[in-house]
């Protein structure tokens, strides 16, 4: 699978979840979103590393082939 898509989803499921973690926990003023935001950024941070890797990777080789043309 493209790893735009694989990163792309992977963020959306950690964002659900955090949304979903924090509502059950009792978070459920309007800071629930900003909440839910901040959390499942820092955890795809530590979590994601492969596949951000795998991304910027993909990107890099795109680069170069577009340069040489």
């Amino acid at each position: 699978m493209h790893p735009v898509v694989v990163y792309t989803l992977s963020r959306f499921g950690l964002f659900a979840v955090a949304l979903a973690v924090l509502y059950l926990v009792g978070l459920r003023t309007y800071l629930l979103l900003a909440a839910a935001f901040v959390v499942s950024g820092v955890v795809s941070y530590v979590l994601l590393s492969k596949q951000r890797d795998a991304l910027s990777e993909r990107i890099a080789r795109k680069r170069q082939g577009s340069g040489e043309n």
